[in-house]
């Protein structure tokens, strides 16, 4: 439904012309008492006129809520933009208008009175140090408005009234983007539905990895090489190309979406640090999925301690011997070339000694998935993101050519690795978005379906409001997570806000899933419904990438420093 200028209230109290109105105060607001948590804090964490990362840790909670914090903020300024966008395009409908509202109510909410950083971590500004004075930048007529009649039961169900008749949309509410983005969107979603859907609950319940048909139609529709550069055989399309396919394909199955993020790294690495004969060598194999790679970093001591890793990398003539382990390696098994990181000043402990190696390998089967020489390793079962496989790998004198030293020079690995930050918490973002989004459709087809009671669960309020708060959230994180890329796409410094988007759309993403099996009942518990299959798929989110602690004390340092 169109605007019109002209609409009357709805059963929620607001009227919709001054909607923009109240939000636009509102994003002030909640901005205002983000840069009032930070100035509070900022001295308890400042040492010798420098923030401390000790001061930091010893004040983690507030650290980390001041990072959630200033997402929410960050949040509901890209969701203002969008809706003054819509309204400008004379798209913001009812739907929209809704979304938005619902969403402003909510979080301006949990901002004064309570944020859950997690299921047991509840976050008041007092929590950060802010006093009852200080909360008073909420304290505006506007907001209290948004907070009184936002998200109520009315808005709630009249949003999934309007999904109902809408069902068969591609998502809840226009997206903001631009019609060529929009098509891509539409060709993955088709694509999605007809070659992932119903095959991807199978995948999962056998563990078995996606074939490798389904990887060839990826190759030929461009996937791997989405982002690389036309002149390295890619089609040269942006982040936010990028962020609109993972969606669409992690709504089918997570692990589709993710097949390629590693492509998406190791050809980040190479553009970014490889020499001009890496670029021309390895970016075609990898733009054609021709060459498929497996990003090799973690180990079994360190986790997200990057910077503490042993693994060994010896200089032996013109090449390098490796030796160490390494574990949590995705879809290490049937690759060609590892994005692998080695320590090779054996005098350093820190990030310094650290170099980045493009390792070439030999693909495995399921029989012998480590054939190379110098390697072998195992799978670890793991709950769900099962598509890939998950594999522990031992290293014992394998060779990595001297060629294939990134750059070219030692000591630059763990700085090369952090260029790929950004891109890689965007991309991870959209993959979240993508299953809340797979939760939600599953969620609602079953709720229309059963009947307790002689009526659909979907009828039942707490069931619609479900509903309602999972596209409500799907649409925040969305925004966020669209704003990051652009911000990529046009030169500018991220980081911030990539982290913003992954944190919020990791927790979305198990909201989602979680409300989903609720949904469901005993039958959501029940391994043949998809929704078992997606809360394991949602529950890695908040790990990878950054864990969400993580990803709150790097937001949080970004803020302070």
């Amino acid at each position: 439904m169109a605007h019109d200028g002209q609409q009357p209230a709805l059963t929620t109290g607001i009227v919709l012309d001054d909607l923009l109105t109240l939000t636009r105060a509102a994003e002030a607001a909640a901005a205002d008492l983000a840069q009032q948590a930070t100035d509070v804090l900022r001295p308890r964490v400042t040492e010798g006129g420098r923030t401390s990362g000790a001061l930091i840790e010893t004040h983690q909670t507030a650290a980390h809520g001041l990072a959630w914090i200033a997402t929410y903020a960050e949040a509901l300024g890209r969701m203002q933009e969008w809706a003054e966008k819509l309204s400008a395009e004379d798209r913001f409908g009812e739907t929209e208008q809704l979304i938005h509202q619902i969403a402003f109510g909510e979080y301006l909410w949990q901002l004064y009175g309570g944020l859950p950083m997690s299921q047991g971590e509840m976050l008041r500004p007092q929590d950060v140090g802010l006093s009852q004075d200080d909360q008073r930048a909420l304290m505006v007529p506007e907001v209290m408005t948004l907070t009184q009649h936002g998200n109520t039961q009315a808005a709630r169900s009249r949003l999934v009234a309007l999904m109902r008749d809408g069902s068969g949309n591609i998502t809840v509410g226009h997206t903001g983007l631009d019609d060529e983005l929009d098509m891509i969107r539409e060709q993955f979603r088709r694509f999605s539905a007809d070659r992932i859907e119903p095959h991807a609950h199978g995948w999962h319940m056998r563990d078995e990895l996606i074939p490798m048909e389904v990887i060839g139609e990826l190759a030929e529709m461009g996937v791997f090489g989405l982002t690389i550069p036309e002149d390295f055989g890619g089609l040269g399309m942006s982040k936010a190309a990028m962020v609109v396919v993972s969606e669409e394909l992690s709504r089918g199955y997570i692990g589709v979406g993710s097949l390629a993020t590693r492509s998406e790294i190791a050809a980040e690495l190479i553009l970014c640090g490889g020499t001009d004969a890496q670029k021309a060598h390895w970016l075609p194999g990898l733009a054609s999925g021709e060459i498929l790679p497996t990003a090799v970093f973690t180990e079994p001591n360190t986790g997200s301690d990057l910077g503490a890793l042993r693994t060994r990398a010896v200089r032996d003539g013109d090449d390098y011997r490796v030796t160490g382990n390494k574990t949590w390696i995705t879809h290490a098994a049937r690759t060609q070339v590892m994005t692998l990181l080695a320590r090779t000043d054996a005098a350093t402990t820190d990030y310094r000694g650290l170099s980045m190696f493009l390792a070439e390998k030999t693909p495995g089967t399921d029989d012998a998935p480590f054939p190379t020489e110098g390697m072998s390793g195992g799978e670890i079962e793991v709950l769900g993101y099962r598509g890939m496989k998950e594999y522990e790998i031992a290293f014992d004198g394998f060779v990595v050519k001297g060629e294939n030293l990134l750059g070219g020079e030692e000591g630059r690995g763990f700085k090369q690795l952090m260029e790929t930050f950004e891109s890689a918490r965007i991309q991870t973002a959209a993959r979240a978005i993508g299953v809340a989004q797979s939760a939600l459709d599953v969620s609602m087809k079953y709720a229309e379906d059963r009947k307790q009671f002689g009526r659909p669960l979907i009828e039942f309020p707490r069931v619609s409001g479900k509903l309602a708060m999972m596209a409500v959230e799907i649409m925040v994180a969305r925004q966020l997570t669209y704003f990051s890329a652009w911000q990529k796409d046009h030169g500018k410094r991220c980081d911030l806000e990539a982290g913003m988007a992954k944190l919020l759309a990791a927790r979305v993403a198990w909201a989602a899933a979680d409300n989903g099996l609720q949904i469901h009942g005993g039958n959501g518990f029940a391994l043949e419904y998809a929704i078992s299959r997606i809360l394991c798929d949602a529950r890695i989110l908040n790990i990878f990438e950054g864990a969400a602690e993580i990803q709150a004390q790097v937001i949080a340092r970004r803020l302070l420093g």
